[in-house]
């Protein structure tokens, strides 16, 4: 099972940046997206920004549109958020995932995990 382990989160003033790294354990990591997700206290856990492990296709949310940009680095087996103008509601605890099919459109379909990392942006 593939271990994905998130850094670089924090606390940052409002209209600040962050970038979160998220590293996997597998030498032979090549699924088929990663992604970020993000959980605010008492609200759901909501989609981020996804992309795809070897063609680099992107999408985003459209409340992080044009502030963030998702990557990866598939000789470090890693993927990154940097998150640019940084507002109070973007503050969560932000969770990097990744999927091995395109198939099924629910977080269950994500099968790896990492274990959160909290991103606080003070107003």
């Amino acid at each position: 099972q593939v271990q994905l382990v998130e850094s670089g989160g924090g606390l940052v003033q409002a209209g600040g940046s962050l970038r979160l790294s998220c590293a996997a354990s597998e030498r032979t990591f090549s699924p088929y997206a990663v992604g970020w997700f993000r959980q605010a206290p008492g609200k759901e856990r909501e989609y981020v920004a996804i992309i795809s492990w070897i063609g680099g296709s992107t999408d985003y949310a459209n409340s992080v549109k044009g502030r963030f940009t998702i990557s990866r680095d598939t000789a470090k087996n890693s993927l990154y958020l940097q998150m640019n103008k940084l507002r109070p509601e973007d503050t969560a605890l932000y969770y990097c995932a990744a999927r091995d099919s395109p198939v099924g459109s629910d977080f269950d379909s994500w099968g790896h995990w990492g274990q959160g990392i909290q991103v606080t942006v003070s107003s």
